[in-house]
C-alpha cells in the first residue's frame, strides 16, 4: 500500500489503542510509514538482498527494532514526557500494521525474516490502489488542515470515527471478495491465480509457466456475481528473442521476436504478470505491447511497446499502455 495509507491507518489504530494522545498518535503514525525506510538503502539490496523493498524492515523483527528505539529512546527523549512502554507499544502497533497491510496485497512480505523467507501475500489488493491513496491524502488535509483547531472536537472524532468504519469495511470487503474468487478460481477455467484490480469486484485470474525456455500465460477477467466477462486469452513465446530478420509473417510471429526484447527494455514484465498484444500497423509492420497484469494505473498498464518494421527492424520503449481487457471491444 502506499505511504499516506500506511501512516494514516497507523494513526487510526493508535487512536484505537490510546485514544487522543498526540504524543503517542505522532508516534504511532510515524512509526507506519518507518517500514519504507528501506528505499534509503535500496542501492544497497544488490550487495545484501536482506535490504530489499519490503525485506527485513518489512519483517517482525525489523519492526520490534524500530519500536524498542523509537519507542524506548527517541520518542520519550523528543516529547518530554509520556511512557516508554506505550510509546513501543504504538510504535509497534504500526509497524505491524504496515507490514499486515504490505501481506494483504499481490506485493508479498516475508514477516519471518531473517530467520525465513515464509512469504505473506494474499493478493487481496492491488500494492498501491488510488481509492485508499485519495481517501488517506485528503483525510490527512481534513484532519490535520481543515478541522485543526477549526471545529469541535465532537466533528474531529466523528472524521477519526468514520475513517476506521471506511478502513475496516474496505478490508472486509477486498478480504471476503479474494476468499470468494479464492473458491471459484479452479471452476471456471483453467487458472491459478487470483490477480486483484483496483476494483475489489474486479479480478484478473490467470496461470502463467516459464519452462522449456517459453512463456505460456493464459488469463480472464472474472466480476464476483458474474463469472468470467471477458477472454480467456493466450500467448505462448518463447523467454528469448529468437533472431529472426525480414518482416513478421503473423501476429504470433510478431509477439514470438519481441518478448525478448521487451524484457531487456524494462524488468517490470519478469517481475510481475505479463501479457502481449500485437497490432498491424501497415504492410508487414507491427506494434506489440507487452504490459503487466498487475502494475496499472488509471487504466493503463507498465509496460514496453517493440515497432517491427517492414524490414524486420525493430525498436523499443518503455510505455503504458491500455490492457484490452479494459477496452470494451475486447
Amino acid at each position: 500500500m502506499d505511504l499516506f495509507t500506511h501512516v494514516l491507518t497507523a494513526y487510526l489504530l493508535t487512536f484505537g489503542l490510546v485514544g487522543f494522545q498526540p504524543n503517542y498518535l505522532i508516534a504511532g503514525a510515524i512509526a507506519g510509514g518507518l517500514p519504507d525506510a528501506d528505499i534509503l538503502v535500496f542501492p544497497l539490496a544488490k550487495r545484501f538482498p536482506i535490504l530489499r523493498h519490503h525485506g527485513i524492515t518489512h519483517s517482525i523483527f525489523g519492526v520490534t527494532v524500530f519500536a524498542a528505539i523509537g519507542g524506548l529512546w527517541v520518542a520519550p527523549a523528543l516529547s518530554h514526557g509520556g511512557s516508554p512502554l506505550v510509546f513501543f507499544v504504538v510504535m509497534l502497533a504500526g509497524g505491524l500494521g504496515h507490514m499486515l497491510e504490505d501481506g494483504f496485497t499481490h506485493f508479498s512480505v516475508a514477516p519471518l525474516l531473517p530467520f525465513s523467507e515464509a512469504p505473506l501475500e494474499v493478493d487481496a489488493d492491488r500494492a498501491i490502489n488510488f481509492v485508499t491513496l485519495l481517501v488517506s491524502v485528503v483525510s490527512f488535509y481534513v484532519l490535520l488542515g481543515v478541522e485543526r483547531g477549526h471545529v469541535a472536537f465532537w466533528v474531529y472524532l466523528a472524521s477519526v470515527y468514520g475513517l476506521m468504519g471506511f478502513f475496516v469495511a474496505y478490508f472486509v470487503l477486498r478480504g471476503t471478495a479474494r476468499y470468494l474468487v479464492g473458491r471459484r478460481v479452479k471452476t471456471v477455467g483453467d487458472f491459478d491465480v487470483p490477480v486483484p484490480t483496483t476494483n475489489p469486484l474486479v479480478w484478473l485470474l490467470l496461470r502463467e509457466s516459464k519452462s522449456d525456455g517459453r512463456m505460456r500465460t493464459s488469463f480472464a477477467r472474472y466480476v464476483v456475481g458474474r463469472g468470467i466477462t471477458k477472454g480467456p486469452y493466450h500467448v505462448d513465446v518463447p523467454l528469448e528473442a529468437p533472431g529472426s530478420s525480414g518482416p513478421a509473417a503473423s501476429a504470433s510471429d510478431a509477439l514470438a521476436r519481441t518478448y525478448g526484447i521487451a524484457r531487456k527494455e524494462s524488468d517490470v514484465l519478469d517481475d510481475t504478470y505479463s501479457f502481449g498484444e500485437a497490432v498491424p500497423r501497415g504492410p508487414d509492420a507491427w506494434r506489440v505491447h507487452w504490459y503487466s497484469l498487475e502494475f496499472s494505473a488509471f487504466g493503463r498498464s507498465a509496460g514496453v511497446t517493440v515497432d517491427i518494421a517492414a524490414d524486420g527492424s525493430t525498436k523499443a520503449k518503455s510505455a503504458w499502455h491500455v490492457p484490452l481487457w479494459r477496452r470494451e471491444f475486447a
